[in-house]
């Protein structure tokens, strides 16, 4: 029986023939379109973890397990019988995963087998030292172990990469979010692992320098060098001599409006460097690099005659007066406020470039400072040219050198190296970040040469400085000079990607140090660096996007 041509009828057949259409030109819409958030999830399913051996700095012992650990939305991150410290680490690991699982992570003191669990002590943790730490990953949790929270600190760094980069991102990404199962044991080869940065050529706010602190943190580096005073900045509020700041600090390279850190800034700085495991060493540069000093004060100088303020880039022009009393008189004013303010062992007093300051006058002055330090229970730390003095017991010498460096003067850093000076390595023409990369970058300067990410990998700080014993040797340091660098931008670009290879050298130990191998490890560090909104130096050297 057919239905009789009524309007009804004529109505509700026209309806499903638009009905019809619409749904015909809707899977023409999509034929072709990316899947949705539900087949994301279904393919990622399938998706490899990242392997254990593939972490940036590479770990010191891998042992490959079977099934991995799945992060869920009922992941707890346990801390059972932990310390406040320890849950000080619980709370930064849920805050890094929170905003991209979009899973609540509650930090619980329960004990439990399931989910992260952070853990101080147990069984061989004495073989961890102050920042190793074992990380075990099965089908039912994550656990981290360690002697000290800064070990916990560490294997959270480790965690972070292996799971996905798009874990960094601070939305919520819908995929799922694995880690492959095994055990890491790792430990550092040195103990200083050092990131400098200058704020005395450009001026870096607080949020900046914490920004970098985390860029550094992510690779396991322990020490932030701070280069608070240069001709054309004093960055540092000292209250008995207050046109330092006000004055000396007030202006930057090329004329800016510059800035300094008040006293409490620097608590600041130091107390978010200390929630990252990171030791601040504040630099006070002498007797060299000395213009905004010499410019704020005019008995500072031996003609009583204050200079301009400075914001060009040249070195090597200024000096303070060696014969005067005062010199030392405020030297020890600044000194004994910056080692109040600093609870590390050390304070850097530069001794580099000083070439307006003959070599008389630079011992006399270099041996009338160390004990200024010393006093205040400080070591002291110096640029490698303060080896042409006897450096101070417990002293450390910073070395600077590159392929140009003259033998003979190589030659004195390791013979006060073998006189019992700490030895930090921070050749320019392999560590300094501020250095080109090839002729056409447009940030940076190259009179160290130009320096590519492979000749910043490839080599060894236990054999580059001959004559100098293994015992000596304290770390490697990454200094990022700011003469031409001015924003987080300029920083990100020069730091990506060779800052993760400085920190390589310093944490893994020899073995594992294999550029071939490297470049793969670090192409992989890509698109976690764009999941954080970093940019970074494309180099032609390293395989991006590849396997």
């Amino acid at each position: 029986m057919h239905d009789e041509p009524t309007e009804g009828n004529l109505v509700r057949r026209r309806r499903l023939f638009c009905s019809l259409l619409l749904v015909a030109a809707a899977g023409l819409s999509t034929a072709g379109a990316r899947p949705t958030d539900g087949h994301d999830r279904q393919a990622g399913r399938h998706a490899k973890p990242i392997a254990l051996d593939q972490v940036i700095p590479a770990p010191a012992s891998v042992r490959p397990g079977k099934d991995p650990y799945t992060l869920g939305d009922r992941t707890q991150i346990r801390v059972p019988g932990a310390s406040g410290e320890v849950r000080r680490v619980a709370g930064y690991l849920a805050d890094v995963l929170r905003p991209s699982t979009g899973y609540p992570l509650p930090v619980t003191g329960k004990d439990g087998r399931d989910g992260i669990v952070l853990r101080l002590g147990g069984k061989d943790t004495g073989k961890l030292g102050a920042e190793g730490y074992r990380l075990t990953s099965t089908r039912h949790a994550v656990t981290i172990t360690a002697a000290r929270p800064a070990g916990l600190f560490h294997g959270v760094q480790t965690l972070r990469q292996l799971l996905p980069p798009s874990v960094e991102k601070r939305s919520a990404q819908h995929r799922p979010w694995k880690v492959a199962g095994g055990t890491i044991t790792d430990t550092p080869r040195y103990g200083y692992r050092g990131g400098m940065i200058d704020v005395g050529r450009h001026f870096f706010t607080v949020e900046q320098l914490k920004r970098y602190i985390d860029q550094l943190a992510l690779y396991k580096y322990n020490k932030l060098h701070l280069h608070l005073t240069d001709d054309q900045g004093w960055r540092l509020q000292i209250n008995s001599w207050p046109r330092l700041a006000t004055y000396g600090g007030s202006t930057q390279v090329g004329g800016g409006p510059g800035g300094y850190y008040t006293k409490a800034q620097y608590r600041e700085i130091l107390r978010y460097a200390a929630s990252r495991y990171m030791e601040v060493i504040p630099e006070i540069d002498t007797p060299g690099h000395t213009q905004a000093a010499l410019a704020s004060y005019a008995k500072l100088n031996c003609n009583n005659v204050a200079p301009p303020i400075y914001t060009g880039v040249e070195v090597g022009f200024s000096s303070l007066c060696v014969p005067k009393k005062v010199t030392y008189e405020f030297l020890d004013d600044v000194f004994r406020e910056t080692a109040a303010l600093t609870p590390g062992p050390y304070l850097h007093i530069g001794g580099d470039e000083a070439y307006s300051t003959s070599h008389a006058d630079y011992v006399t002055f270099m041996n009338k400072v160390q004990p200024l330090v010393t006093k205040y229970k400080k070591k002291v730390i110096g640029w490698h040219q303060m080896t042409a003095v006897t450096p101070a017991k417990g002293a450390a010498v910073q070395y600077w050198g590159y392929d140009k460096t003259p033998a003979k003067e190589r030659e004195q850093v390791a013979a006060a190296a073998r006189e019992g000076a700490g030895l930090i390595l921070s050749p320019a023409d392999r560590s300094y970040l501020d250095m080109k990369y090839t002729k056409d970058t447009k940030l940076g300067k190259a009179w160290a040469g130009y320096v590519e990410v492979q000749r910043s990998y490839d080599w060894d700080p236990g054999t580059y400085l001959k004559g100098a014993p293994q015992k000596s040797i304290m770390g490697v340091e990454a200094p990022i000079w700011t003469e031409t660098l001015s924003t987080d931008q300029h920083l990100d670009y020069m730091t990506f990607p060779r800052m993760p290879g400085i920190a390589e050298l310093g944490w893994s130990p020899r073995s594992t140090h294999d550029w071939d191998t490297y470049k793969y490890r670090l192409a992989a560090q890509a698109p976690r660096w764009e999941a954080m909104g970093f940019d970074y130096y494309r180099s032609p050297q390293v395989p991006w996007g590849k396997k």
